[in-house]
């Protein structure tokens, strides 16, 4: 008996011994994570700050030293530029350190080595698109030039020495639960962040959409659907017919289309939330005399953020901002005599080639009448706690072949041999651009520093204390002939690639316009008279008029009054399609539910405030009519379709009510707009019902429904 006790006690303790040491499934090992001295409770408490310190870490060259403020953002003072970014290294690696390297893993597709085989799929994905290679280009120019090679050297030397300066203890939280070290920092990484920024910023396209629309459709439908420029549009820069350059020749080839449907899924695709706003007024507006810049970018909601506030001085600059965490400079922000904020100018900088492999080895695919020899690439993908993977990834004269028959592009069916030409594949040197922007004095300046910034191109908003406004939209945009990477191209003619790029000095720009502001938010950059052929998977439709209109009407503009801006919630699409759409219903024939619903509809001031319960009514309505009900056409299990733009779709409704796709596919009866907006509205308000029973009859406002 006593035997069975102590063998009973020992295996308990070996088990014990085994979970504190080594990871079981998903969960680290507890003995790391508990231990008092250097587990998780000593990320419990966070770090007080020093608010006022001399920093001393190895290598600087002269005095420095590190202000915190009361917001917790470090100013960070030194007498020369080495020690300058340096100390931006190591300070924001201090507060930053996980997530630069998640995201930096996450760009080089090596994910798997901290989550396991979770991330194999998104590893390859990544290698795939050519992250990596994109990144060690980036990296090269980067190195090649003197300043660039200075700054991204010392930044990777503070971060380091941050690195090295950790015990167990002072990890991260993310490290203890994750159960990994961080490893050195390189200036790789660096450029490997602005290529993350490029996937979220620069990858749209709707090239297999498209392409499928096409064919299913036929062009004149397809024109209807989806429009380069819609009607009564504002686009960032208007200047009708006053472009004063010679367009450079754009030789035009046949468009050759590939011959059946591609694929049934989309390629990966960025959020359609992501955008932003800026906008900058002349001192002629405002109540100051001097120019006000705002500057508005919501991108991805991240925890930590994905900016990080810092201000930056030395003998050379003076500038605060916010930085990207990993990069050095500031990216948005201001000096003593500029300041400037950007939005993402939605340009298509990628298409997709269709290959044609002389057979399964991939090794030769066919190009203007011959076999070429493709580069084989053998990517190495190590998996925590799980033997290495591997996956070869081919490149073409077009880029990397992303989606194949091992590699398909809904995970289930192969579809095609499709590479990748990317613009963010190309050699650029974004942080020089940054560099010499953070030390700009004016408008000639600041544009000479932009010539280095390529991807992912952005609307660059300006303003100066010398009185200057202007709009810049800046990036490297290819020379395309009309309609030219709209749709998959064939890889097999060299005829089908880009015809160069559109010179530096023809990309759009406008200094201190008449109308005395300037602005954007990710509408079409620019009006249908400009020489060069520009679109994009999708441009905005609301944001921008509302923007401009409320910039119209404002005089003695102050501060606040751009706040109360930034904070605008008026519904400029329910605005303009609701009165529209309760036209159309017949309300006599509405229960009294559906009357109710009708009610709150009729009554509203088109703003989504948080207590209101209109913006949840419009946004349920319209989430129907627009999926469910008027593109039925487009739920299509085997064929992957993109649909219509809201602005669109709305003028369709409105001005081309016999428009052949307004019916429901499934029923005989041809459906009229009414038929259409009847059904949905209740629908909708069924919808709305059931929400409600599934939230504890809790009330539909704004708030509750969004649940952000």
């Amino acid at each position: 008996m006593k035997f069975l006790q102590f063998f009973f006690v020992l295996v308990l303790n070996l088990l014990l011994i085994f979970a504190l040491n080594n990871k079981i499934g998903s969960i680290p090992p507890l003995g790391k994570l508990l231990d008092p001295f250097s587990g998780f409770w000593q990320n419990a408490e966070p770090k007080k700050p020093i608010l006022s310190q001399e920093i001393q870490i190895s290598g600087l060259k002269g005095k420095a030293s590190v202000v915190y403020d009361e917001q917790f953002v470090p100013h960070i003072f030194a007498e020369n530029d080495a020690d300058l970014y340096r100390l931006q290294g190591y300070i924001t690696a201090s507060l930053r350190l996980w997530q630069m390297e998640f995201q930096t893993h996450a760009a080089a597709g090596r994910v798997s080595e901290i989550v396991g085989e979770l991330g194999i799929d998104f590893d390859k994905e990544q290698r795939r698109k050519g992250m990596v290679f994109g990144a060690e280009k980036a990296h090269q120019a980067m190195l090649a030039d003197p300043i660039s090679k200075e700054i991204i050297e010392a930044y990777s030397e503070g971060v380091n020495e941050y690195i090295k300066s950790l015990k167990p203890k002072d990890l991260p939280l993310e490290y203890k639960i994750l159960d990994y070290q961080p490893e050195a920092w390189t200036s790789l990484k660096s450029a490997l962040l602005l290529k993350y920024m490029s996937r979220t910023l620069a990858m749209g396209e709707n090239d297999i959409e498209y392409t499928n629309a096409l064919k299913l459709f036929g062009k004149p439908v397809f024109e209807v659907l989806y429009p380069d420029f819609q009607q009564g549009q504002d686009p960032v820069v208007n200047k009708s017919n006053q472009w004063k350059f010679e367009k450079n020749k754009v030789d035009t080839s046949e468009m050759l289309l590939p011959k059946e449907f591609i694929g049934n899924a989309p390629a990966e695709k960025v959020d359609k939330g992501i955008g932003s706003n800026n906008w900058a007024v002349s001192g002629k507006k405002t109540a100051s005399g001097s120019p006000i810049l705002c500057d508005d970018p919501h991108l991805e909601l991240n925890l930590p953020s994905i900016w990080l506030a810092m201000q930056l001085n030395s003998p050379s600059i003076n500038c605060y901002g916010v930085t990207l965490p990993g990069s050095p400079s500031i990216i948005v922000g201001f000096n003593d005599s500029i300041s400037w904020g950007v939005t993402n100018a939605q340009r298509d900088v990628l298409d997709w080639y269709k290959v044609k492999f002389k057979d399964k080895s991939k090794k030769e695919y066919f190009l203007d009448d011959q076999w070429v020899k493709s580069d084989m690439k053998i990517e190495e993908i190590k998996v925590k706690n799980k033997p290495t993977v591997y996956d070869t990834v081919y490149y073409t004269t077009w880029g990397p072949v992303v989606y194949d028959d091992v590699f398909p592009m809904n995970k289930k069916t192969y579809s095609a041999d499709l590479a990748m030409r990317w613009v963010a594949h190309d050699p650029s040197n974004e942080l020089l651009a940054y560099y010499n922007i953070n030390r700009a004095k004016n408008f000639k300046e600041f544009q000479i520093a932009l010539k280095d910034y390529q991807c992912p191109a952005q609307n660059f908003a300006f303003a100066s204390t010398s009185g200057d406004i202007a709009m810049h939209i800046q990036g490297k945009h290819p020379l395309r002939w009309q309609n030219q990477g709209k749709f998959i191209s064939d890889g097999t003619k060299s005829s089908q690639k880009w015809q160069g790029f559109i010179p530096n000095d023809q990309v759009v720009f406008h200094l201190n316009p008449e109308r005395n502001y300037v602005s954007s938010a990710n509408q079409n950059p620019v009006d249908p008279t400009y020489p060069y052929q520009v679109f994009a998977d999708s441009y905005e439709h609301y944001r921008n008029r509302r923007i401009n209109h409320r910039l119209d009407s404002l005089e003695k503009i102050t501060p606040r009054d751009m706040m109360k801006l930034h904070n605008d919630n008026f519904n400029l699409q329910a605005y303009e399609s609701l009165p529209f759409f309760l036209s159309k219903l017949k309300v006599k024939e509405l229960d009294k539910k559906q009357q109710e619903f009708y009610e709150v509809l009729a009554s509203w001031n088109y703003l989504n405030d948080a207590d209101l319960l209109a913006p949840a009514y419009y946004e349920t309505w319209w989430f129907i009519l627009s999926r469910k009900v008027l593109w039925d056409e487009f739920d299509n299990d085997s064929i992957y379709l993109a649909r219509p733009e809201n602005f669109n779709s709305i003028r369709i409704l409105k001005e081309m009510p016999n428009f052949e796709l307004i019916d429901i596919k499934a029923t005989p009866k041809k459906e009229t707009v009414e038929d259409l907006l009847q059904l949905s509205f209740k629908m909708a308000a069924d919808s709305l019902e059931n929400w409600k029973k599934a939230n504890q009859d809790l009330p539909a406002q704004w708030a509750n429904y969004k649940n952000t």
